[in-house]
């Protein structure tokens, strides 16, 4: 686990997952906008296809490549208020069948050159809500989130 990722369950059918980085809230806007950026940090290390349309509307999806098999994720961006919040649906397309895919809501909050990343993920039921604490995300997420600290120091010192 990333010892600077708070999660949190703040209501029966969300999860929110609190991290801070060192790069101002734009720096982190487009690294969660632009595909290649996208593919040097969201699949933790592994490789990953994306494909977005970022745009209100818009559709993505990221294929992440590991132990020799293909994770799908897909979704759409329903509202999007450049460097400072982006709200689109998330869900692992093997398991579509279960129901809605959950609405992620990404907020940045910047302060001193830094950002704070708030992101609440909604789920239909508590059972959804659940299931996704239970498949590994929170490591995933730290992860992730490590291979962004990476990327946007990168970014900064380019």
């Amino acid at each position: 686990m990333d010892d600077k990722l708070v999660v949190s369950t703040p209501s029966d059918t969300e999860i929110l997952l609190v991290r801070e980085f060192d790069a101002p809230p734009a720096l982190v806007f487009a690294a969660h906008s632009k595909a290649e950026y996208l593919e040097r940090w969201w699949g933790r290390g592994n490789p990953l296809d994306v494909e977005i349309d970022f745009r209100v509307g818009g559709k993505y999806r990221f294929v992440e490549h590991a132990d020799g098999e293909e994770h799908p994720f897909r979704g759409e961006f329903l509202e999007i208020v450049p460097d400072e919040k982006i709200v689109q649906t998330f869900e692992y397309e093997p398991m579509a069948h279960l129901g809605s895919p959950c609405v992620n809501t990404l907020e940045l909050i910047g302060s001193g050159g830094r950002t704070t990343l708030r992101t609440t993920a909604k789920f239909e039921t508590t059972e959804q809500r659940d299931g996704m604490l239970r498949s590994g995300m929170e490591d995933g997420a730290g992860q992730s989130h490590r291979a962004l600290d990476t990327l946007l120091a990168e970014l900064q010192n380019a």
